[in-house]
């Protein structure tokens, strides 16, 4: 399995960003991901397409955007033409889940759908082999620094299941994200579990090292 780690700019220094960004694509990241919350579907508000277009010419990994906003269909296609590749949401926040993931897909992007910890997997029934990535809440959205939710383990588990089933029936990849509480010390069981992305927000950006701190990462991940 490949696996990939995924900074979030949520935890970096806001007033130094695009030199942050730099930082840990030059550390090892494999993508970047975005946390973008509105103060309407979550309690907090961060960053939108302006933040992400800004620090799109710093860096060349994939920006993964996360949209925890209601309604979601009017920021896709600014999302898009700010640089995004990858942008996932919550089906809560969408009237019409089959079309907002066409729109990402219209727009040029890779299509994933956000599951909170409460968020039953039945939402996958009808939209797994649209998605190009599946990703799983371990904390409740809104803040950084949160603690993993460790009852989640099982969910990430039954994911795989259905991930491992679509793609031997069409051939095609969908990654297994996890956000919320990734750490060192647990990265490698969120692993065993099935994920194969992993959001760390805190546990880099709050490092003294963030070369060394993705290094650590990926050396628990390479005994699984």
């Amino acid at each position: 399995m490949t696996f990939r780690i995924a900074p979030s700019i949520l935890s970096a220094d806001f007033a130094r960003l695009g030199e942050e960004v730099r930082a840990v694509a030059a550390a090892g990241a494999d993508l970047i991901h975005f946390d973008v919350m509105d103060n309407h579907y979550v309690p907090n508000l961060t960053v939108g397409p302006l933040v992400c277009a800004a620090l799109r010419p710093h860096v060349k990994l994939p920006l993964d955007v996360h949209l925890m906003v209601e309604p979601v269909d009017r920021l896709v296609p600014e999302f898009a033409r700010a640089g995004a590749n990858i942008i996932s949401f919550h089906p809560e926040a969408s009237h019409h889940v089959d079309r907002t993931l066409s729109l990402i897909k219209e727009s040029g992007c890779k299509a994933g759908l956000a599951l909170n910890p409460a968020t039953p997997v039945s939402y996958l029934d009808h939209t797994l082999e649209k998605l190009d990535l599946v990703l799983l809440m371990t904390v409740n959205p809104g803040f950084g620094g949160q603690q993993f939710i460790a009852s989640v383990l099982p969910k990430i588990a039954e994911v795989r299941r259905r991930i491992d089933a679509a793609v031997a029936a069409t051939g095609k990849p969908i990654w297994l994200e996890v956000d919320g509480g990734v750490k060192t010390d647990n990265i490698a069981e969120i692993a065993r579990a099935g994920a194969d992305t992993f959001v760390a927000g805190s546990a880099i950006f709050g490092s003294k090292d963030y070369a060394a701190t993705i290094r650590q990462m990926r050396e628990r991940l390479a005994v699984l």
